[in-house]
C-alpha cells in the first residue's frame, strides 16, 4: 500500500488493502439505496449484513447496492428520475454519456435492492420477458419506479483498496415499495433489519456507511441539502458538496 489510510475516510478493517507496489484500480460505477420507514416513533433504515465470505467488506452492515450492470442502461421503468436528481448525477460523471449513466445508476440501486433484500421499489405492471440481470425483477409483474429516488451522497473508494467503486447513494420512502413483504428466493445479504439511527450506529459499519447514516439523519430534517461527495485526493480525504 502506497497511500496512508485516512481514519476520517475509513478504517483499516473496512475492507482488504492492496499489496504495496500493485497498481491502483479504476473505480467501477455503483449505486446504493437507503429505504426509510416513518411508520413508527423513530425513522428506520433498511440495512443488511454482508456474508463473511465476501472479498469486499465481509460481515459489515451496509445498505443494499452494487455495481452498475450493462442491462441497467436499457431496462424499462415506470417513471424517470426527478429532473433535479438527474441533473445532480451528471456532476463529474466519469462517463461519456452522463444522462444515460444517471438513469442507469438509479436503476442499479433499485435492481440491487431487489436482489439483496427481495423488496421492490416499483409499480405494478404486466410481467414481461427480459434477459440478463433484470429478468427476475420484471418477472415479478413490476416496473422499477425512479421518481421516488433522492440523491443523497457520493463516495469513491480510496486507491489503497483491492476493490474500488464510485458509489452514488439514493434515498426513498418505504411507502414507494410495492410491499414490505420480501419476495421469496431473494436476498443476498446474510441478515436484514429495519433499524433506527441509534441502532444503526451501534452496528459494525464501514466508515463511509456511518457517514451516510448521519447524512440521512440531516436530510430528513432538510431535504434540500447538497449531497456530499467523498473521495481521496492528494494523499487524503477530500469532501465537497454537489
Amino acid at each position: 500500500m502506497d497511500e496512508p489510510i485516512d481514519a476520517k475516510f475509513d478504517t483499516i478493517n473496512d475492507a482488504a488493502v492492496r499489496e504495496p507496489g500493485t497498481g491502483v484500480l479504476r473505480p467501477r460505477h455503483a449505486a446504493t439505496l437507503i429505504i426509510v420507514r416513518t411508520d413508527a416513533a423513530k425513522p428506520r433504515l433498511l440495512m443488511g449484513r454482508r456474508a463473511g465470505g465476501h472479498a469486499f467488506m465481509p460481515d459489515k452492515w451496509v445498505f443494499p447496492g452494487g455495481r452498475v450492470d450493462r442491462g441497467d442502461y436499457r431496462a424499462p421503468s415506470a417513471s424517470e428520475l426527478a429532473p433535479e436528481v438527474a441533473a445532480r448525477l451528471t456532476h463529474e460523471p466519469r462517463h461519456p454519456s452522463p444522462v444515460a449513466l444517471a438513469r442507469a445508476l438509479g436503476l442499479a440501486a433499485i435492481r440491487e435492492t431487489f436482489e439483496e433484500t427481495g423488496l421492490l421499489l416499483a409499480r405494478p405492471a404486466p410481467s414481461r420477458p427480459a434477459a440478463g440481470a433484470w429478468r427476475p425483477f420484471l418477472a415479478q409483474g413490476a416496473l422499477p419506479d425512479l421518481a421516488p429516488l433522492a440523491f443523497v451522497a457520493r463516495a469513491i473508494t480510496p486507491p489503497y483498496r483491492t476493490r474500488r467503486f464510485d458509489a452514488r447513494f439514493f434515498m426513498a420512502s418505504a411507502e414507494a415499495l410495492i410491499s414490505l413483504d420480501r419476495q421469496p428466493d431473494c436476498g443476498e445479504l446474510d441478515e436484514i433489519a429495519w433499524v433506527d439511527f441509534d441502532e444503526a450506529m451501534a452496528l459494525d459499519l464501514p466508515n463511509i456507511t456511518r457517514f451516510v447514516v448521519a447524512e440521512i439523519g440531516q436530510r430528513l430534517k432538510d431535504a434540500g441539502r447538497p449531497a456530499p461527495f467523498m473521495r481521496f485526493l492528494n494523499g487524503g480525504r477530500n469532501l465537497t458538496y454537489v
